[in-house]
């Protein structure tokens, strides 16, 4: 065993969040899965998903005040619900990151591949080769250098943010909405279910919040962890809450009411966009910087989950697990053991699924054990501020859970369309496999508790 590097500052940190959260993609893609539950809606539900994630960060923060981990949920459930529960915690994180990078992945390939079929060139088949060898990239950075692998992540993200905000406003000074489609999108839509539509939109929602919690695996790597990880968090989602707003509602005004099906139909609704309001030249810049925006999620997934699966590994899940490199400070074998889990399924489903569905499929179980693990967090910091005989922010911290629990239980009932209804029991048998591996792993049952000095 060994121990991370501290090197890492505020950028850094920022940087893998944000490459978790992917604004770009959101923008690019995920508003159309909003769009097809929640209709014009879309910005009220974005709106109501940054109240909750604000609230599950408000957990997170305290919990980062308090100890600097690489397993962070692993961490936190642990000192409050014991080993047990930390390793389940644990193990389903992981599955969140597993999920959300080879989504990811498969879309670097689609979008790489909108944006040459603007440019006449048809693609085919080809976007597997390009999404494999993004994941093998992104092996290589993740395996290396965390510190250059930030500020690579971050500058591809906010170029590509400066480019959506550009068109956005072209559409507004085109379009020039009311005040009547204003209050369109930010009220439930008969149309689309109503608040049961909203719901439902509401785990796509999260989604595209998800992963803002991934500073925190970097706490052992970070400089001044108690300062620089809770600003990360809190910053991370307030900032793409605020993004995703603005962009939804320029959407939804840009396809115009007559066009909301088109727009949850779209694979590409900014190529769209360029297309209709700016030029062909535009859309495939927006196209790249979505693919690149993919790119650092796949990078900043499995640098978290490396870290993940590190932290279960010290815990007594495997010795081997629990190495870092002696050159390079990192994670080694748990970055690799993570790629190979991400480019195994991607190999064997995505080709078949298609690009779009492999990324619907693999990130809604994904955010759906993303959601699990969130609402142990804030009860355990409910459990901890009633410790700390912190009444008043005990209260506030069960919010999260409680609009948590509503979101999910409307993606159980009713039961969605297949394959859709799957995902819920995919992610429970997941969760079932650790309590398997501590049949076989006891140590993992016993370990220590996270120092809290």
């Amino acid at each position: 065993m060994g121990n991370l590097v501290t090197r890492l500052n505020l950028p850094e940190a920022v940087a893998l969040s944000l490459s978790v959260i992917s604004p770009t993609v959101t923008a690019a893609f995920n508003i159309t899965l909003v769009v097809q539950a929640a209709g014009p809606a879309a910005p009220l539900t974005f709106a109501i998903g940054t109240v909750a994630m604000a609230l599950v960060a408000l957990s997170f923060m305290a919990f980062t005040h308090r100890v600097a981990h690489a397993g962070s949920a692993y961490a936190y459930i642990a000192h409050t619900f014991g080993s047990r529960a930390g390793f389940v915690a644990g193990w389903t994180l992981f599955l969140t990151y597993l999920g959300f990078a080879t989504g990811f992945a498969a879309l670097v390939g689609s979008f790489t591949g909108a944006a040459l079929k603007v440019m006449t060139i048809e693609v085919g088949s080809l976007w597997i080769v390009i999404s494999a060898v993004a994941m093998l990239l992104a092996w290589w950075l993740a395996y290396r250098d965390m510190k250059l692998s930030g500020w690579l992540m971050l500058g591809l993200e906010a170029a590509a943010v400066v480019g959506i905000i550009a068109l956005c406003i072209l559409i507004l000074r085109r379009v020039q909405p009311g005040i009547e489609d204003v209050m369109a999108s930010f009220q439930p839509s008969v149309n689309f279910g109503g608040w049961s539509g909203l719901g439902y939109g509401m785990v796509y929602s999260i989604l595209c919040f998800a992963g803002f919690e991934g500073a925190a695996t970097l706490g052992e790597e970070t400089i001044n962890p108690r300062r620089n990880i809770p600003i990360a968090l809190l910053g991370t989602v307030l900032g793409s809450g605020v993004f995703f707003i603005f962009v939804a509602y320029c959407e939804v005004s840009g396809f115009g009411a007559a066009g909301i099906k088109d727009l949850a139909a779209s694979q590409a609704p900014l190529n769209d966009l360029a297309l209709r309001y700016a030029s062909p030249g535009l859309a495939i810049a927006l196209d790249l910087a979505a693919a690149t925006s993919c790119f650092c999620g796949v990078l900043g997934c499995l640098a978290a989950a490396g870290r993940v699966v590190f932290a279960l590994g010290r815990a007594g899940l495997s010795p081997a697990l629990a190495q870092v490199h002696a050159t390079h400070g990192t994670p080694a074998p748990a970055v690799s053991l993570t790629a190979i889990l991400i480019i195994l399924p991607f190999l064997a489903w995505a080709p078949f699924a298609g690009a779009g569905n492999y990324y619907s499929y693999s990130s809604t179980i994904g955010v759906l054990a993303l959601i699990l693990v969130y609402i142990g967090v804030a009860t355990a910091e409910v459990v901890e501020a009633r410790r700390e005989q912190q009444p008043l922010w005990s209260a506030v911290c069960v919010l999260g859970p409680l609009l948590l629990l509503w979101v999910l239980y409307k993606n159980i009932y009713p039961a969605p369309e297949y394959p859709n209804n799957l995902w819920p029991y995919v992610a429970l048998a997941w969760m079932a496999t650790a309590w398997v591996l501590m049949r076989f792993r006891p140590a993992v049952a016993s370990a220590p508790l996270p120092d809290y000095s």
